[in-house]
């Protein structure tokens, strides 16, 4: 896991991305863009089920693309990315 200071610049560069508009939010759509190797990382709330980051973590390995486990949970990432719903996986597009 990254350390606290790492984890503070990881949610810098996700919140720009979300500002920028690369950032892909859900499930699904984050297994496609894996799946396509579109993305360069892969953010998971604190509480996102057990199941969900198996497949995700699984994914990603086999594309080579970082998953970041946040401190956050799935209300303040979906506060974070100024949504009105609750997000578990967050995954950026290019660098």
């Amino acid at each position: 896991m990254a350390k606290k200071k790492d984890v503070g610049e990881e949610l810098k560069v996700l919140r720009q991305k979300v500002q920028d508009g690369k950032a892909i939010v859900g499930k699904e759509r984050v297994l496609k863009q894996l799946k396509s190797g579109t993305l360069s990382k892969v953010f998971l709330s604190s509480n996102c089920p057990e199941k969900v980051k198996e497949d995700i973590q699984y994914y990603a390995q086999l594309a080579k693309i970082p998953v970041i486990e946040l401190e956050q949970n799935n209300v303040e990432l979906g506060l974070f990315c100024k949504k009105n719903y609750f997000i578990s996986v967050v995954g950026s597009i290019g660098e």
